[in-house]
């Protein structure tokens, strides 16, 4: 997440009291690193601090480090913040090398660290700092942090500070678990009746339309559990190319999402088959504003059919890697991905398979927004539901990485959690 426009920072105090309300939470035992371009803060990189053997041998940990920060192509400069379990952030410190490593590598890449910090449970002080009449011992109060002008901004915008990703509580409405066995056992139906259904084009079609529809609801228009259409929604996430397509649909559009289709052959084979859809949601009443109308926007990209199924690109849509990568279109729409990660959150709820392509799917649009604490969290909730979640494990292993999705790294297109217009 980059951090709205005109935020007034008075002081470290200040700084520090953003970094929380830019995680999501109060880091523990972490290093955060946000960039500098010119005056304004960047991007926020946040990681476990290291244990003693890589504070012997950084250096692995020193370049994930500028790897990431890298990706912000305009910064010119990085603060740090040491997040440690030290009540009184002690001095010296055992991250007095780590800074040191950090600093030079830093200096080198031209993105030179400004300042940096110790934060403890009780007491903060600056790294550098060692004039005790400025910096006395042990630090000062890290209730100056929670109480910074900065931080009481954030609060009277919306911001609320939450506990740490793996602690988080489904905010899913409360359902009997009569309803949860109905979406379940609509689940086993649609599913039966998808599975005969893959290469039929007007039945993606369906699915999509719902998925739009649900989409393009009115912003804060309330979730109403219905067992039949959550349980064909589920069902839908069982399909690979739907589940990959709906990503895309969210991020870049229909006609991306039809593109990627296309272009893996999923229409080939054809399917004689009527679409199947709940009984609101029958196709034939317009699938969406975007032009979902049984393969029209289909032909128009790929001129001809046979073209479709050969991984031939569309001109102006962007491929599937490049969305999953945030590459590609040049900022996504976070209101339908905003949609999607409250949607993929309710439908988790039902447990099972589909539970896994739910959290992976809330760890990609985490990824993308630049959380990747909250990203991990969402991945291993998936593989606990379903192990060996393709999809999941390899966005994790990004995430594990230090790999900034594209959008996060730029701050245009980057997620800003209180809009771009924020006052």
């Amino acid at each position: 997440m980059t951090p709205p426009e005109r935020l007034t920072v008075r002081g470290p105090e200040d700084i520090l009291g953003f970094i929380p309300h830019s995680l999501g939470y109060w880091p523990a035992q972490s290093l955060v690193a946000m960039t500098l371009q010119g005056k304004s803060l960047g991007a926020t990189l946040r990681l476990d601090l290291p244990g003693r053997e890589v504070l012997a041998s950084p250096a692995q940990f020193l370049l994930a480090v500028r790897r990431y920060l890298e990706a912000d192509k305009e910064a010119d400069g990085t603060l740090l913040a040491f997040f440690t379990s030290n009540g009184n952030a002690s001095s010296p410190s055992r991250y007095d090398g780590l800074l040191a490593g950090l600093d030079a590598m830093l200096e080198k890449a031209g993105m030179p660290v400004r300042e940096a910090w110790y934060v403890g449970e009780d007491f903060w002080r600056e790294a550098w700092c060692v004039d005790a009449s400025c910096c006395p011992v042990p630090g000062r109060p890290v209730q100056e942090i929670r109480d910074s002008m900065l931080n009481t901004e954030m609060v009277y915008r919306g911001s609320s500070i939450g506990p740490q990703p793996e602690e988080q509580l489904p905010s899913v409405l409360p359902v009997s678990s009569l309803h949860l066995a109905a979406v379940r056992e609509a689940e086993a139906a649609w599913s039966s009746q998808l599975d005969l259904r893959r290469a039929s084009r007007p039945q993606f079609d369906a699915v999509l339309g719902l998925w739009w529809a649900l989409l393009s609801r009115p912003h804060g228009e309330a979730w109403v559990p219905e067992a039949d259409r959550d349980g064909f929604l589920r069902a839908s996430l069982l399909v690979p190319a739907y589940r990959d397509a709906l990503l895309m649909m969210a991020a870049a559009g229909v006609r991306a999402a039809e593109a990627g289709a296309g272009q893996g052959g999923l229409f080939r084979g054809g399917c004689p088959l009527d679409p199947v859809a709940p009984q609101e949601h029958l196709p034939g009443a317009g699938a969406s504003a975007d032009g979902l109308q049984g393969g029209a926007v289909q032909e128009e990209l790929c001129g001809q059919e046979e073209l479709c199924g050969q991984g031939l690109p569309a001109e102006g849509i962007p491929a599937y890697g490049d969305v999953l990568m945030g590459v590609a279109p040049a900022a996504p729409d976070w209101d339908r991905l905003n949609a999607l990660d409250l949607a993929l959150e309710q439908l988790a709820a039902a447990g099972g398979r589909a539970a896994a392509a739910a959290f992976t799917g809330r760890g990609w649009i985490a990824w993308c927004r630049g959380r990747g604490s909250y990203s991990a969290a969402y991945l291993r909730q998936a593989l606990e539901a379903e192990p060996g979640y393709r999809l999941a494990e390899l966005l994790l292993e990004l995430v594990r990485r230090g790999t900034l999705c594209g959008w996060a790294a730029r701050r245009e297109a980057a997620w800003q959690k209180f809009g771009p217009d924020a006052a």
